[in-house]
């Protein structure tokens, strides 16, 4: 939306929120940003721990900080961290995000954690119903995942914590903006009942883009207690979400740009078109202390049901000889998982922490996709004609099912104040069968059955170092250097598209080295990060066409992603934050081929498309607990080559988001706005539209109200 079409009552709140901004002193008080006290993570070794002492790069956003940016969407939310972009959108739609770190820009590349439990279990990240109201902080860890998480991840984890259980935000909140769209949420924390603690959050959004038949509905409940249970603590959460998104259409490329013959946000989906998903959620957990230490035990299961209309534009754009231009599908799907662990955390032994578990990730999904084409009209301004007005050309279901188990052990072995070695290692079971057919309603001679199975047992592992070479760990200034090593693997990803799927793809593994330094002076205000890494990589399952030009997921040889990363947070006042970030990144292919257009080509040291070399942000905050406050991110994304033989190149650009808000005793008022500088730049490829590449939404602003309760 143009600055110029916003409605009168957004420009008229700005105007007035920045007049309070410059009128409005700052009170000497704690800021509401994230503590320079509060570095402590739980991704690494599943127990709180100081950030400084760990040989690895983990970076703790806090919830805190989200709210006073304004942060909705993983974009926001970690702008300033070092090596990461999480563009929205994609192939699974506009609620959803496809994050990029240390390079590799892949829906499924990373771990998506939620308070313990892997969101999207053995499958995909649960990207489209991730909820960040009443976050506690995320945890960003690069590289492999550790060994407690199995073989999930080869790039980092992402996880959220939640508010725990009677600890909530209590507070509601209600903001409205451009393109009709709407937000409100409310988070209680319920009355004790002795130890008994309960939380309740309800939240719901209208979302709409510059695009009118584009965005997002949703409602999501969350549920969560804990109370004392035989000598220990159990804790239950219940969850549900119902959404309903309206697809984007991705922008056809034609050579070495994006086409013009198309316009901006032109939708060529069916009128039917949306994405509905139903997604229920149940967690329990126990935790019991001893004489020698601690027994965690955790057990999750989900359940989602998605009806799923979308169609694609063909890269031709001209009517075909079979008198369309575009083809469809309508899909039903459902996705169950369920995750089991339980591990005992010894601490009696003096200067050694030993956490030992075993852990199982259980995950079954099927899909029916029913698929036509048709006439979509290129201008987009007419919705194409609904899907029931099509005949179904084919009948292509699969089904899946997956069960990943493991038995692990870390140990934390602090001899003194200055040297601490993390080692841990992991034995993987995974076992995967397919049942795969396809029909072919205009020819019974084409239909096709399969059926695959395929089980490993393979190993995996950590070990790495950290030396505090300045000051004392505790100390207000201190320089810690570290090292690590890790290698992993993660069997192939699924990604439900409409197409016949015969046969099951060979496990991604992959080996990271790590090395940095974290520095803390001025009296603990000012934190500075440093690290290298190389990552080496076989398999990666790419998107490419089979010599039908139908898009299929294969491997694809070997990679490498090396880099350096840099990011600094300064406090230079109670409320007052700076941070800024910079990455270099290089991620080539080393021996891979790939069928293009049904042509077969090499892409030896090709860069890796819609992988820039540069990323770098800059953020100011100022966050003080009464008064005016106001927060800016500027993040910039180099040039890219939007295609893997590095034919087709797309400059760089900075996408700003900033905040103003007044802050009363129990109430505030905010404008945020997205994307300031209305850049419409390709951040995303489709897996499932051939040459389509999804565009950065529009600018959006929201006026915001909350209050305590």
């Amino acid at each position: 939306m143009s600055a110029r079409g916003a409605p009168r009552w957004i420009t008229t709140g700005l105007s007035l929120l920045a007049g309070q901004g410059l009128l409005a002193a700052a009170p000497e008080s704690t800021s509401r940003g994230d503590s320079p006290l509060s570095e402590v993570q739980i991704t690494a070794t599943r127990v709180a721990e100081p950030i400084e002492r760990l040989p690895a790069t983990v970076t703790v956003v806090g919830g805190d900080s989200l709210r006073d940016r304004g942060a909705g969407d993983l974009r926001t939310a970690l702008a300033l961290v070092a090596g990461v972009d999480a563009p929205p959108g994609g192939d699974a739609g506009p609620a959803s995000s496809v994050p990029s770190l240390w390079g590799l820009h892949e829906f499924d590349a990373f771990l998506l954690v939620v308070d313990g439990v892997p969101a999207g279990g053995a499958f995909n990240p649960a990207l489209p119903t991730l909820d960040l109201h009443d976050v506690d902080r995320i945890e960003v860890m690069k590289g492999a995942a550790p060994v407690m998480y199995g073989a999930t991840s080869f790039v980092g984890v992402i996880q959220v914590v939640r508010r725990a259980a009677g600890s909530s935000d209590q507070q509601a909140l209600i903001s409205a903006g451009g393109h009709d769209s709407w937000s409100g949420d409310v988070s209680l924390s319920l009355p004790a009942v002795g130890s008994f603690r309960e939380s309740l959050l309800l939240d719901g959004q209208r979302m709409r883009l510059s695009d009118p038949r584009a965005g997002v509905d949703a409602g999501h409940v969350l549920y969560r207690s804990s109370a004392p249970v035989a000598g220990g603590t159990g804790t239950l959460d219940a969850e549900f979400t119902s959404q309903t998104q309206l697809p984007t259409s991705p922008v056809i490329r034609e050579g070495m740009t994006l086409t013009t013959r198309t316009a901006l946000d032109a939708n060529f989906n069916p009128q039917d078109a949306g994405i509905n998903e139903q997604r229920a959620h149940l967690t329990a957990g126990y935790t019991r202390a001893g004489a020698w230490g601690e027994w965690h035990t955790l057990l999750s299961y989900s359940r989602s049901t998605i009806h799923d209309l979308r169609g694609f534009v063909r890269p031709q754009l001209a009517i075909g000889a079979d008198g369309n231009n575009a083809d469809g599908f309508n899909q039903d799907r459902t996705l169950e998982d369920a995750y089991f662990d339980s591990y005992w955390r010894a601490f009696r032994v003096p200067a050694l922490d030993v956490v030992a578990g075993l852990d199982w990730l259980y995950g079954r999904g099927s899909q029916q996709s029913r698929n036509f084409a048709y006439v979509a009209p290129l201008d987009g301004a007419a919705p194409a004609p609904p899907s029931g007005a099509r005949h179904i050309d084919e009948i292509n279901e699969l089904g899946n099912r997956r069960n990943f188990a493991g038995a692990y052990l870390q140990a934390d072995w602090k001899p003194n104040d200055r040297v601490a070695v993390m080692a841990g290692a992991r034995m993987n079971r995974t076992r995967e069968d397919q049942v795969s057919s396809h029909v072919d309603t205009v020819d019974s001679a084409n239909n096709l059955e399969a059926a695959d199975t395929r089980s490993h047992t393979r190993g995996s592992g950590t070990i790495g170092v950290s030396y505090v070479a300045w000051g004392t760990q505790n100390s207000a200034s201190h320089a810690t250097v570290f090292a690590d090593y890790r290698n992993t693997f993660k069997p192939a990803a699924i990604d439900f598209g409409p197409d016949f799927t015969a046969s099951i793809l060979e496990p991604e593994t992959a080996r990271s080295y790590e090395a940095g330094l974290r520095l803390t002076t001025r009296s603990g205000r000012l934190k500075w990060n440093l690290e290298g890494f190389r990552l080496n990589f076989t398999d990666l399952v790419v998107h490419q066409l089979d010599v039908n030009g139908a898009p299929i997921l294969a491997n694809a040889g070997s990679q490498h992603f090396q880099g350096v990363e840099t990011e600094l947070r300064w406090w230079v006042t109670a409320a007052v934050l700076l941070s800024g970030s910079y990455s270099y990144h290089d991620t080539r292919f080393d021996r891979a081929v790939s069928v293009e257009s049904g042509n077969t080509v090499r892409l030896d040291g090709h860069q890796l498309e819609l992988s820039p070399h540069n990323l770098a942000a800059v953020g100011v905050q100022f966050t003080p607990p009464r008064g005016a406050q106001a927060a800016v991110q500027v993040a910039y994304v180099g040039r890219r080559f939007l295609d893997r033989l590095n034919s087709a190149p797309t400059g760089g650009y900075a996408a700003v988001d900033a905040r103003l808000a007044y802050r009363f005793a129990r109430y505030s008022l905010a404008l945020n706005g997205y994307n300031l500088t209305d850049r419409r730049e390709p951040v995303t490829m489709s897996e499932f539209g051939d040459q389509s590449y999804y565009l950065l939404p529009g600018r959006r602003l929201m006026l915001e109200a909350s209050w305590a309760l």
